[in-house]
């Protein structure tokens, strides 16, 4: 009797850590004990699993020795808009493609994800260089919470940036709290763009309240940039800046400040309706941060202009897509993937999505947790994401 339990007890343990939508696989016996150390590269996903009912599993149970392999699935939240830039909500799995590095990729889960609860970092440029346009920063940041948080279901925090961030007002549901803190701020000192958007990211968006309740805990992450994009002081690149956002599934959405490329003699009105003549350089910088995470950056000069995007943006925070797919030939080596989501057989969708990954694993129980981990961004439970 002793004996049998002796048996069984490891043999449970090893079925019981059996591949769950991604997660650790077992290795095929304890002489594959090198491969499968810690800090050692994890094999290549496309490496067959040994199924948990060959004898393999029975002999890591007669040892009581378990093994695990990480499988590696990038999971993409995007929205798809026709030509009337109006969202498109009921598309299906096989009406998408997936390319990472331009070869096509298996998508091994999908589905439609709306009315998430969101959870909103409201980072305000307050640098002097914007000191004459902090009036209209603070009325658009107030305009978008208005609009777009829900009581009791959506959060937000607010953070200001000059020489270096600074958190005003941790997540709430509470839109007076955030206002008060907002209409409170005063400009003065240099720009630290990036490293505002990496901490906002790695102390704010990485683990934002959950849910109340019994919700699924899924939430959405964005951020609102209102800046002139002009960084002078960060010590984090945009490079770095933009990695982590990606790494944390974080959506930016950039308002520039800049009135250099308005023309404020215009008075025809069919003239003036679209006001961008030229971009600044640090409105190509937001145009670009905005670019590569899946948002979307806006050109406004006065603070009506924005009333109609900032409810698009809740709209489409809401209405949103996720694909995942194990890319083949996946090789954990820190270069940057492009990825792009295309509807082939509608002409003239467009797909808004961020548009890579860095293949790196998450080994530092202190770095910022992996999106697509189990629980987070509606992955499969149990995936991690490069």
């Amino acid at each position: 009797m002793n004996r049998a339990r002796i048996l069984i007890v490891p043999f449970l343990a090893a079925a019981l850590l059996a591949p769950s939508a991604g997660w650790a696989q077992q290795s095929s016996s304890s002489s594959n004990r090198q491969s499968s150390l810690p800090n050692q590269q994890s094999p290549s996903p496309n490496q067959q699993a040994t199924p948990p009912a060959q004898s393999s599993n029975q002999d890591a149970s007669h040892s009581g020795q378990t093994f695990r392999r990480e499988v590696n699935l990038v999971d993409v939240l995007f929205t798809v808009l026709n030509r009337r830039n109006k969202l498109v909500p009921d598309l299906e799995q096989g009406d998408f493609k997936v390319f990472d590095e331009g070869k096509p990729q298996e998508i091994r889960y999908f589905s439609k994800q709306t009315d998430l609860p969101l959870r909103i970092g409201m980072l305000l440029d307050t640098s002097n260089s914007i000191r004459d346009r902090l009036k209209f920063e603070q009325d658009a940041s107030v305009s978008f919470l208005y609009s777009v948080l829900r009581r009791n279901k959506d959060e937000a925090f607010v953070m200001t940036f000059d020489d270096e961030p600074q958190i005003l007002q941790p997540f709430t549901s509470d839109t007076g709290a955030l206002r008060d803190q907002i209409i409170g701020t005063r400009a003065g000192g240099g720009t630290a763009i990036y490293d505002a958007i990496y901490e906002a990211c790695l102390k704010q968006l990485n683990h934002p309240p959950r849910p109340p309740g019994d919700q699924p805990d899924i939430v959405r992450r964005v951020m609102i940039l209102i800046s002139d994009g002009e960084d002078n002081l960060s010590t984090h690149t945009r490079a770095e800046a933009i990695e982590l956002a990606q790494r944390t599934s974080v959506v930016i959405y950039t308002i520039s400040t800049s009135t250099q490329w308005v023309s404020l003699e215009e008075t025809n009105p069919n003239k003036t309706s679209d006001r961008k003549y030229h971009l600044t350089d640090g409105d190509k910088i937001l145009q670009d941060l905005a670019y590569e995470t899946g948002g979307r950056a806006f050109f406004p000069y006065h603070v009506d202009d924005l009333d109609q995007s900032f409810q698009d943006i809740g709209d489409e925070l809401r209405n949103q897509y996720s694909i995942a797919y194990q890319p083949a030939n996946y090789v954990l080596d820190g270069r940057y993937h492009p990825i792009r989501v295309e509807v082939p057989d509608h002409k003239g969708y467009q797909v808004r999505a961020r548009r890579g990954y860095f293949a790196r694993a998450n080994r530092d129980s202190n770095a910022p947790s992996t999106p697509g981990s189990a629980g987070q961004q509606g992955s499969p439970q149990g995936t991690l994401q490069p």
